[in-house]
């Protein structure tokens, strides 16, 4: 990936703000147009999905806005699953990949902000990470 470009998709996912995170947006979007037209139509075309962390908790933003852990476990599946061709039946190279998974569990970093999902799972609003107390602030936002 280019530096500048790699720079400024950092500066959109790190704003502190939705705000700045538009503005960072748009400028990436007018400065690489020309030269990666592509790439931006598929960044224009999933801005809301891209910027969707803001509706959740500050402290959950690192973990959604990495996708480190999936992609530790599917490695560490593809690599024993290569590693035996042939595993035997369907139903043992499941048991495998359930086994391999079940003991990568165990690593798993803990979330931050674990007291705050039965917030979001009971669908109370944030606004740049933090918790909307007033509708009338949803309403004016």
């Amino acid at each position: 990936m280019q530096p500048k470009v790699k720079v400024a998709l950092y500066e959109i996912w790190m704003a502190e703000t939705r705000e700045q995170a538009h503005t960072a947006f748009n400028r990436t979007i007018k400065s690489f147009s020309s030269k990666y037209p592509k790439a931006m139509k598929c960044l224009t075309g999933s801005k809301e999905e891209l910027l969707a962390f803001y509706d959740f908790p500050a402290e959950h933003w690192t973990h959604i806005r990495t996708t480190n852990p999936i992609e530790s476990t599917f490695a560490t599946v593809r690599l024993r699953t290569k590693a035996i061709r042939g595993c035997g039946s369907r139903d043992a190279t499941l048991a495998m990949i359930y086994k391999l998974i079940e003991s990568a569990q165990r690593r798993w970093k803990r979330i931050k902000g674990f007291a705050l999902l039965t917030l979001v799972v009971n669908n109370v609003e944030f606004k740049d990470g933090l918790q909307i107390k007033d509708q009338s602030e949803s309403a004016v936002a």
